[in-house]
């Protein structure tokens, strides 16, 4: 990856990460994606779920490469306020509920942001029994500072329906390799894509049509990815994701094998597709010809966009490539800068090498 590029990487996730975009909500992190993709792409459209769709000419129209990664990160839906001002909330995707105490909050209103806190009783007023239970989220609220029901909707336009995101900020950690923020799943997909995006417009078009797509609302059910893909059509589907990283207390390699700093990953099985094997050697093999590392995970678990590109009309070959992240699901995930910029090298060499021929090859069955 050449050095402008890597001197560019950390502003450009510092506004992707701060953005808030919980599911159904992404309007700000669209606006910095179309940002980002218009000055690069020949045509940029939203389908009629949100989703950003920016189409790349290449030199000939199909095959059409299809290059995904969500906007939307977890986050919560204000479900009702009560009459002393607290607000109730929906989670949107997939919470542990330890997560959610005692965290700090945004609620987007109509009026604003607004901040809150899941609010947590004091340790000096619990039974020993309460000290040792976990909290279940139909027991928490969010704490805005209201004093009523009335203050909350009128002073400060909370209404149902609002979302809420995560109030946590972007924040390299020691040494500067490792970015400590939310919303890595999955702000550092469309990273990859947006560092790709740039390489292959400064080198010149590649044999295909590239379009690159920012999702919406994946992590409520990959809802955007099913009607941007009926939408592009691909012939080949290119998943970007955020990873799950193994190489912390309490977790084992049996659980994952993703580790920081050694590359981004292939994912060969999750709860939601197994990868088409002759692209996963296509990548494999292409990676070593360009020096990127590479890793490999399979998973119980997870879920990804790669799987509805992968069904859209008569079915495409996709494949799932990750940058590996620890405490995914959380207000909190550490990256590795290389490793993202391992991706973008990677993903930017294999939009070169599909042409018409290596496609057909990948979608051949015997």
């Amino acid at each position: 990856m050449p050095h402008d590029i890597a001197h560019e990487v950390e502003p450009l996730l510092e506004r992707l990460t701060n953005a808030y975009g919980p599911s159904g909500h992404e309007g700000p992190v669209r606006l910095l994606m179309r940002d980002e993709l218009s000055p690069l792409a020949d045509a940029v459209e939203t389908d009629g779920l949100g989703s950003l769709i920016a189409r790349f000419d290449g030199a000939s129209e199909r095959p059409r490469i299809m290059l995904a990664a969500h906007m939307d990160e977890l986050g919560l839906l204000v479900r009702r306020v009560t009459a002393e001002g607290f607000v109730q909330f929906q989670p949107l995707g997939g919470w542990l509920d330890q997560a959610l105490i005692n965290q700090r909050w945004v609620v987007l209103t109509s009026h604003g942001a607004v901040p809150g806190v899941t609010g947590i009783k004091t340790v000096h007023v619990m039974t020993a029994e309460a000290r040792g239970k976990l909290f279940k989220r139909e027991e928490m609220f969010i704490d805005v500072g209201a004093t009523s029901r009335t203050d909350a909707e009128q002073r400060l336009g909370i209404r149902p329906g609002d979302p809420v995101a995560p109030d946590s900020r972007f924040v390299p950690l020691a040494g500067g390799q490792l970015y400590l923020a939310k919303a890595w799943d999955d702000r550092a997909g469309l990273a990859v894509i947006v560092l790709a995006m740039r390489e292959l417009r400064a080198g010149g078009p590649p044999p295909n049509t590239v379009f690159a797509v920012a999702t919406v609302q994946e992590e409520v059910g990959l809802r955007g990815a099913e009607t941007s893909a009926y939408r592009v059509q691909p012939d080949i589907g290119i998943n970007l994701e955020s990873g799950v990283a193994s190489d912390y207390p309490g977790i084992s390699e049996e659980e994952a094998q993703e580790r920081l700093g050694k590359g981004p990953a292939i994912s060969l099985h999750d709860s939601s597709m197994l990868p088409n094997l002759q692209l996963r050697d296509f990548v494999i093999e292409t990676a070593r010809e360009i020096g990127v590392p590479l890793q490999f995970n399979v998973l119980s678990g997870y879920g990804q966009d790669g799987s509805a590109m992968q069904r859209s009309h008569a079915g495409a070959p996709a494949i799932n490539i990750t940058v590996p992240t620890r405490y995914l699901h959380s207000h909190h995930g550490v990256i590795h800068r290389d490793d993202l910029l391992h991706a973008a090298q990677l993903l930017t060499a294999l939009v070169r090498r599909l042409d018409a021929a290596t496609v057909e090859r990948i979608r051949h069955f015997d």
